[in-house]
């Protein structure tokens, strides 16, 4: 009876194959996660489930893959105000697919990294691209994480056809370990877009007074346009982030902060704050309260109405000419969330979690900063998720 040698290609992919053609499985993780994002009063519901893996093919190379399904549906504000004729909201329903695989090798002290990424939905394709070097240092003490992003989308824009988005992000980060306690993280982002960069269902309102002959004089009847928005079709970011973290021996437990600062040529500032309480109870349970607070600014041609814009908007603006846009998402507002993490180990192998958390917005600023009360989301999310290694 002949001895089968072992399949090329299984001993390419994965060296770890004895020559005698005996199966060493190599090193591999997986996890599958369930999020449910429900906002109040049956607006946006959206269900996500992802699953990954990460497979080390040897010592010094890894692969790891993501696949991601999202089911959106519910309704949203339109940018027209309260009360108008127009609809306040509008029904959406849509289904986004997404994959992402990536490839990882050790060279020397430099951890190099190439990923590519797709996801598809019924009016936006994103194909993406990101290369990335950690590099550590000082008795990997210190680690220095370098990187570029590429995404070339192609939106489907009713009555102008396929629009084209491209972004692009360089970021840099140090990490450094002060003690065996201690945790020191920085990062900087730079990203630049151009291209489509309006959001196609947003609208804007005009009302204009027609002057009309009647019986006992001049009647005036108030008519209500609706416009698309107008964003400029560049964007330039940037954004710092710092990170610190303590495990206090004592009572077993971490306390990890978070300060992220951003900007970009739209005029929106942004500030986030985050605190986590990361308490270890007995050998294989975990639980985490957090709380975060986020703050921006109204970007500079964020507008509630075109009332007093000069001349007639476009009815397929590109982003050229003067930029508005009643979208509350580049309004004043606030944001505060806080919520508990759960995590269950049974052993090294395997291991369960689940989160809540509850989001709460409210617009700030001036009337003009600020979108109609009722434009501000409400939410609860739900996470539920399985870990398994082997």
């Amino acid at each position: 009876m002949l001895t089968r040698p072992p399949l090329l290609v299984a001993s390419l992919l994965c060296p770890a194959l004895r020559a005698h053609g005996e199966i060493e499985i190599p090193p591999q993780e997986y996890d599958y996660g369930f999020q449910l994002y429900q906002e109040d009063d049956n607006r946006i519901r959206v269900e996500a489930q992802y699953l990954r893996a990460r497979i080390e093919l040897n010592d010094d190379t890894a692969i790891r893959f993501q696949y991601i399904h999202d089911a959106i549906s519910g309704s949203s504000p339109t940018g027209v105000l309260p009360g108008s004729v127009q609809p306040f909201y509008a029904q959406l329903e849509d289904v986004r697919e997404g994959i992402l695989g990536a490839i990882s090798r050790q060279i020397g002290d430099h951890r190099a990294e190439i990923e590519f990424s797709y996801s598809g939905e019924e009016d936006y394709i994103s194909h993406g691209l990101a290369i990335t070097d950690t590099w550590d240092l000082n008795q990997k003490n210190t680690t220095l994480r370098f990187g570029f992003n590429y995404l070339d989308d192609d939106v489907e824009v009713p009555a102008l056809g396929d629009q084209d988005k491209s972004s692009y992000d360089f970021f840099a980060g140090v990490s450094q370990i002060l003690d065996k306690n201690t945790l020191l993280t920085a990062n900087l982002t730079l990203g630049y877009a151009e291209g489509y960069l309006n959001d196609p269902y947003k609208l804007i309102q005009r009302t204009t007074i027609i002057t009309l002959p009647g019986p006992g004089g001049p009647i005036q009847v108030p008519v209500v346009n609706v416009y698309r928005e107008n964003r400029p079709d560049s964007r330039f970011r940037q954004v710092l982030q710092l990170g610190a973290r303590h495990y206090f021996d004592p009572v077993k437990a971490a306390l990890d902060g978070t300060l992220r600062l951003s900007h970009d040529d739209f005029g929106i500032s942004s500030q986030t704050v985050q605190i986590e309480w990361r308490q270890e109870v007995g050998e294989h349970f975990q639980a985490t309260p957090f709380i975060r607070y986020y703050h921006q600014d109204a970007a500079d041609f964020f507008t509630n109405t075109l009332d007093n814009f000069p001349g007639t908007p476009a009815n397929f603006p590109t982003g050229s000419g003067p930029n508005y846009s009643a979208d509350y998402r580049l309004s004043s507002f606030d944001a505060i969330s806080g919520g508990l993490r759960l995590n269950y180990n049974f052993n090294d192998h395997l291991g369960l979690s689940a989160a809540y958390e509850r989001y709460v917005m409210d617009g700030t600023g001036n009337a003009s900063e600020r979108s109609p009360d009722q434009s501000y989301a409400d939410a609860d999310i739900w996470t539920f998720g399985i870990h398994a290694a082997f």
